[in-house]
């Protein structure tokens, strides 16, 4: 096996063995959406940071990753890179311990370039059923950080019907964009929960301007109100974390929280089959989700209703290698 510098004239082959992972990871998960072209690899292949591994004149397997940032995940002061589930890959021709190998020695050359580009937080993007894949990064010193699922909206569940539910008479609506403003407790509230263990992401209060700056023309909010107060809300957009959830027929999670005192009754059960009743009924046929793996209550809640297909790793790396 040789390592190379990941370049233009790899770019068809990469192509070829993303698609390739992408159809393997269909395959256990069938309500992901067929793509026909994936996202273009141009930036990977001409930013200097990633590899290719051949196999006399064959290409078995790449890794990409963008350009640098700073402050990465939150992190103040530290450069960090991602490489998305499109910009790595290798064939399934190989496996067991030989496809990890291969991986390994991507990383190891890729991962060379980056730290002497002063980036020292590594991201990647993995496909959950590809077990060799995440094998490989994990004794590479990685560690799982978020995870995107994705449900059909074909079956949707009963409704959990309760005396305690019947006491409250919950009302499910979507909240319209003047109305945005009302749900700034939740949003802060949200903020300070991630902000405690296991989670520990330290993210600033946020006022209502700041609210609708984080909003997009897609975006969209559904909430549950118990008298005159709003006590848990779920936001959608049209697109998510990855090519995959940018389809025709798809919306996306990209927020949520339930007041503590109304968790566990059924109340955000109810929330989600009522937004996705909505959906369905105006011609949606899948919904996604994204969320921090260790947020202990969000991952016991969304993966009883969804399946997961991208496990996302981090690496941070010892500051002292650039100093």
């Amino acid at each position: 096996m040789r390592i190379k510098d990941f370049n233009i004239s790899h770019i068809d082959e990469a192509r070829s063995i993303a698609a390739e992972n992408y159809e393997r990871e269909r395959k256990v998960v069938p309500e992901l959406p067929r793509i026909e072209v994936l996202p273009g690899l141009e930036h990977f292949a001409e930013n200097n940071l990633g590899a290719v591994a051949f196999e006399g004149n064959h290409m078995i397997g790449f890794l990409g990753a963008y350009s640098p940032f700073e402050d990465a995940f939150g992190t103040t002061g530290v450069r960090g890179t991602f490489s998305p589930i499109h910009a790595h890959g290798v064939l399934h021709d190989f496996t067991g311990s030989e496809r990890e190998r291969i991986y390994s020695r991507l990383y190891q050359s890729a991962a060379d370039k980056w730290v002497k580009a002063g980036i020292l937080s590594h991201a990647i993007a993995l496909y959950t059923h590809d077990k060799e894949a995440i094998n490989s990064f994990f004794y590479n010193g990685f560690g799982i950080r978020c995870i995107d699922a994705i449900r059909s909206l074909e079956n949707i569940p009963e409704n959990m019907v309760n005396s305690e539910l019947s006491q409250l008479s919950p009302v499910y609506r979507e909240v319209s964009r003047n109305e945005w403003g009302l749900l700034i407790e939740q949003h802060n509230d949200l903020i300070s929960h991630l902000g405690n263990s296991p989670a520990f992401l330290k993210y600033y209060t946020i006022d209502i301007d700041e609210l609708y700056r984080r909003t997009t023309e897609g975006t969209r909010y559904f909430a549950v109100k118990i008298g005159a107060d709003y006590v848990a809300y779920v936001k959608i957009d049209r697109t998510g974390e990855n090519f995959a959830t940018d389809v025709e027929g798809m919306m996306n999670i990209c927020g949520a929280y339930c007041n503590p005192k109304y968790r566990g009754i059924g109340i955000y059960h109810n929330l989600l089959l009522y937004l996705m009743s909505s959906l369905k009924e105006e011609g949606y046929t899948r919904l996604g989700v994204d969320f921090e793996s260790f947020n202990p209550n969000a991952r016991g809640f969304w993966l009883k209703h969804f399946k997961a297909y991208t496990s996302s790793v981090v690496r941070r790396i010892d500051d002292r290698q650039i100093l």
